[in-house]
């Protein structure tokens, strides 16, 4: 399913959001997406966020967690199975998995923690300071405005 919307008429007055005109153009789901694990993102503040993954009999030796430039990768490697054992019903899935997530410029990993079977994974958005708004000072000429500014009286 891809948009039909024309992004042109923004590229005329912003500069340098060219990715997120990308992002939303390929923002539609892959025809067979993957639903597995399942897992929930929390906006906690103003800048702090949290994902976490429903990832029972999982251990931390075994869930892989990687940061690359605006991508978070969490993935595992499927578990063997136990030939000795024979199911009478094998409803547990520990396949193996990729997670994906998208990350904004500026987001930071803070950390991330397995806990009763759920994988925490806490982030930051962190603006460093010279990217923050600040105000510019206008200079104003002082010589030039007095100048401007004097009546010169007409006496002899």
């Amino acid at each position: 399913m891809r948009t039909n919307l024309d992004f042109s008429p923004f590229y005329r007055s912003s500069i340098g959001f060219d990715r997120i005109f990308n992002l939303l153009e390929n923002a539609s789901p892959p025809q067979k997406a993957d639903n597995w694990p399942p897992y929930d993102i929390a906006k906690l503040g103003e800048d702090t966020y949290r994902i976490v993954l429903a990832v029972p009999g999982f251990g931390e030796d075994e869930l892989t967690i990687t940061h690359q430039p605006n991508m978070l990768v969490i993935e595992a490697a499927a578990k063997t199975e136990n030939e000795a054992v024979q199911y009478l019903h094998h409803g547990l899935a520990l396949r193996s998995f990729v997670r994906q997530f998208e990350l904004a410029d500026h987001v930071t990993i803070v950390g991330a923690k397995l806990e009763n079977g759920l994988l925490v994974v806490d982030l930051k958005k962190e603006i460093p300071e010279e990217m923050k708004p600040r105000r510019i000072a206008i200079d104003v000429d002082t010589g030039k405005r007095a100048a401007s500014k004097r009546i010169e009286s007409a006496t002899a």
